[in-house]
């Protein structure tokens, strides 16, 4: 029992979890997504007009327990959240904490998947991103399709007759107020706090000696194959940074960045990401520019996928930064596929940062950042001055052109005669 608006702290979140891990021959089912807070289930049951939208048993037991803690509160309410630096080292402290038979579920699928009962077993199941850009609507359905997801799986564990612990979190939340007190500053979460607008993790570096090259960073690192198998590479990239950047290779024109993952997935057993960069000097700019030019993915050695790259380019002092950038058309940076391999991967990458050349003190110059001075806001606003503008310009102008008569017709006097010459 904890006092609203507590902080939980990496230690006691391992003390809490603590009987979980110690049950014996048990097994451990962890939903991991990569956004998610309480709010997000709150606001689901209010679109339903208080009804449970929800059909697994895991989110059903979740919104009953908020609906009755919320409904028994005398005043507002604020749950204790869990510090987020402690749930981005959730994954990897439960795989320490046990003997597991680890299993990443990526097709969602689990008839075919053996479960030995006599060892502990832990699956790990990767859940759909939700984006932020994505509208209210949207996320609503996207939840409710996550939430079928869940209860297929867990049906299909029951009706094997295997027990298990289930834990649905994510690595940090979805929603962040901004607040100006302490008290204001605490808010209802899923084992996750509020995490400021600086970078929540250190940037991956590649190294020449003693001098870094190449800074790396991205918020979410995501790949899907085949439309089916999602392969979230955060973690994995800045985290535990359990990635080899041994074949990068820097100069003052050309750098390239390696990114290899040994099993990322079952499905595929080694992965390789480069990203290919150059340094040259534009005479109408006349000064140097750092362009992103392609991205390319090597699977298993053998499959080759390329993508051309639009709009990624800075000042070669400066680093760039963009809020989206993938193969979707709705992103301000793309990665087009330019072969036949390219078009069976989706990749999704939030918040990139990244700078290849003229690093200095060891952190990022100056972004520049990919979404343009003239945003479509800052455009309607002036289209619409200048229809204004034009509007007022004419009116004043035909005013002005307003003359009155030379001469005026007297009543009581003979009619005022104007010959057709004047």
């Amino acid at each position: 029992a904890l006092h609203e608006g507590h902080v939980i702290s990496a230690q006691e979140l391992t003390v809490l979890l603590q009987p979980v891990v110690t049950q014996n021959s048990s097994n451990l089912i962890l939903f991991l997504q990569d956004t998610l807070s309480i709010d997000d289930f709150t606001y689901l049951t209010e679109s339903y007009g208080n009804k449970n939208p929800f059909q697994n048993q895991v989110n059903k037991l979740l919104i009953n327990l908020l609906q009755e803690i919320l409904q028994s509160s005398p005043s507002s309410l604020v749950l204790p959240a869990v510090d987020c630096e402690a749930t981005r080292y959730l994954l990897s402290f439960l795989q320490e904490s046990r003997d597991w038979k680890l299993t990443n579920i990526t097709n969602l699928d689990v008839s075919q998947l053996e479960v030995n009962t006599s060892k502990p077993n832990f699956l790990v199941v990767q859940l759909q991103p939700l984006l932020s850009q994505l509208t209210e609507f949207v996320k609503l359905h996207v939840f409710l399709f996550i939430d079928k997801i869940i209860g297929r799986l867990t049906m299909d564990l029951q009706e094997q007759g295997i027990h298990f612990s289930v834990i649905y979190t994510a690595v940090r939340p979805s929603r962040i107020s901004r607040r100006s007190d302490v008290v204001g500053e605490l808010r209802r979460q899923l084992m996750a706090t509020g995490e400021e607008d600086s970078l929540s993790y250190s940037p991956l570096n590649v190294t020449t000696g003693n001098d870094i090259c190449i800074l790396f960073y991205a918020s979410n690192f995501s790949l899907k194959a085949n439309n089916s198998v999602f392969i979230d590479l955060t973690n994995a990239t800045f985290v535990t940074q359990n990635v080899d950047t041994s074949s990068s290779e820097c100069s003052d024109v050309n750098t390239t960045l390696s990114l290899k993952y040994t099993k990322p997935v079952n499905e595929i057993s080694s992965l390789e990401i480069r990203f290919l960069m150059t340094n040259k000097f534009y005479g109408g700019s006349a000064r140097n520019w750092s362009t992103l030019d392609s991205v390319e993915i090597v699977q298993d050695g053998e499959k080759f996928a390329k993508f051309n790259v639009s709009v990624i380019s800075a000042p070669a002092e400066y680093s760039f930064h963009c809020q989206l950038v993938g193969t979707s058309n709705l992103y301000p940076a793309r990665l087009i596929p330019s072969n036949n391999e390219a078009k069976k991967w989706d990749v999704f990458i939030s918040r990139l940062q990244i700078q290849g050349f003229n690093i200095e003190n060891n952190q990022f110059s100056y972004a520049s950042d990919c979404t343009g001075f003239f945003t479509p806001g800052i455009w309607m606003g002036l289209v619409t001055s200048v229809v204004l503008l034009w509007i007022l310009a004419y009116g004043i102008h035909m005013i002005m052109q307003l003359t009155t008569n030379s001469r005026f017709d007297d009543p009581k006097g003979p009619a005022l005669s104007v010959p057709q010459t004047e």
